[in-house]
C-alpha cells in the first residue's frame, strides 16, 4: 500500500505529464499560419537553396530537382521555429523517393546558401566510386553545404520503403519509425511534426509513427557515415528545411504550414 506521501507524489506526477500531454496537443485549438512556397511563379523568397539540384514550380507545388553532382536543401530562412507544430502535404513519385524535412537548425546554416558545395560524378549506372564516396565523406566530415544541417539538424526522413530507421518518419539513423499507414489512392501524404524542447513528434496521415528525445538517445550500435553527428547539441529554436536527394528522387511540396504551442522553450 502507497503512503499518503507517496501516492500525492504519484498524483502530482500525473497531473504533471497529463498537462504536458494537453500542451503538446493545445495548438490543435490554434489555426495554421501557411508559410508561403511560391510567390510570381517562383520559388517564394524566404527560402533559400544549398547544394546542388533545387526545386521546381510545378502548379500549386514544388518539385525537387535532383543533380548528380550531389544533394541540396531549401531552407526556410525567415524565421526559426520553436515549440510549435509543422505540417508538410507532400508526394514522392515512388516508395522510394528519398527527401526529408531537416528541423532545428542552428544560425551556421545561413552561411552557406549560395556557396559552392562538393561535386561528385557517377558512372554510367549512376553509381558513385569509392573515390567519389571518399570526396563525399570528407565533406560529411568536415561539415560542408548541406553536410553542415546533417550534423547541425535533425532529419524527419521521406522515403516510404526503406528500413525502420530510414524509412517515412524516422529521424534519420537515431529514432525507428513505426509502420506507416497506407498512402491515399492520389498519393499525397501529410507529415505533422511536433516541436517541444528536445521532444521530436511525428504523425502521418493521422498516425503517431514515432517519438524522439534527444537527452533520451540510444545510439544505434551500427552506424553509417551518412548519418548525424551526436556531439553537436540542436537548438530548441532553429531553421528547417526541404531535401532534395538523388537523381531520380523526385517528390512534390504542396503545403508547409505551423501552427505554435502554447508553452515556449
Amino acid at each position: 500500500m502507497l503512503s499518503r506521501c507517496s501516492t500525492l507524489a504519484f498524483v502530482l506526477l500525473f497531473v504533471a505529464r497529463g498537462a504536458s500531454l494537453i500542451a503538446a496537443e493545445a495548438a490543435a485549438d490554434s489555426p495554421w499560419r501557411l508559410i508561403p512556397l511560391i510567390k510570381d511563379g517562383k520559388v517564394a523568397e524566404e527560402w533559400a537553396h544549398i547544394g546542388w539540384g533545387g526545386f521546381a514550380v510545378e502548379g500549386d507545388c514544388l518539385r525537387t530537382e535532383c543533380d548528380e553532382r550531389g544533394m541540396g536543401l531549401l531552407v526556410y530562412t525567415k524565421e526559426r521555429l520553436g515549440n510549435c507544430q509543422i505540417r508538410i502535404v507532400y508526394k514522392p513519385e515512388t516508395p522510394k523517393s528519398n527527401s526529408g524535412v531537416i528541423i532545428r537548425m542552428d544560425d551556421g546554416i545561413l552561411k552557406w546558401p549560395g556557396k559552392e558545395s562538393v561535386a561528385v560524378k557517377r558512372d554510367a549506372r549512376g553509381k558513385l566510386s569509392k573515390e567519389m564516396i571518399a570526396k563525399l565523406q570528407a565533406a560529411a566530415e568536415a561539415e560542408e553545404g548541406v553536410w553542415y544541417a546533417v550534423h547541425h539538424g535533425f532529419e524527419v526522413q521521406i522515403m516510404d520503403e526503406n528500413d525502420a530507421l530510414h524509412r517515412t518518419g524516422a529521424i534519420y539513423g537515431l529514432a525507428k519509425a513505426a509502420a506507416l499507414p497506407k498512402p491515399q489512392a492520389n498519393g499525397w501524404r501529410t507529415m505533422v511534426i511536433t516541436l517541444r524542447g528536445n521532444e521530436v513528434l511525428v504523425d502521418i496521415d493521422g498516425k503517431r509513427i514515432n517519438r524522439f528525445d534527444s537527452e533520451k538517445l540510444q545510439v544505434p550500435a551500427k552506424r553509417l557515415w551518412t548519418e548525424p553527428k551526436l556531439d553537436i547539441k540542436r537548438p530548441e529554436v532553429g531553421y528547417i528545411g526541404l531535401q532534395n536527394h538523388d537523381p531520380g528522387d523526385v517528390v512534390r511540396f504542396k503545403e508547409v504550414s505551423i501552427r505554435a504551442l502554447d508553452e515556449k522553450p
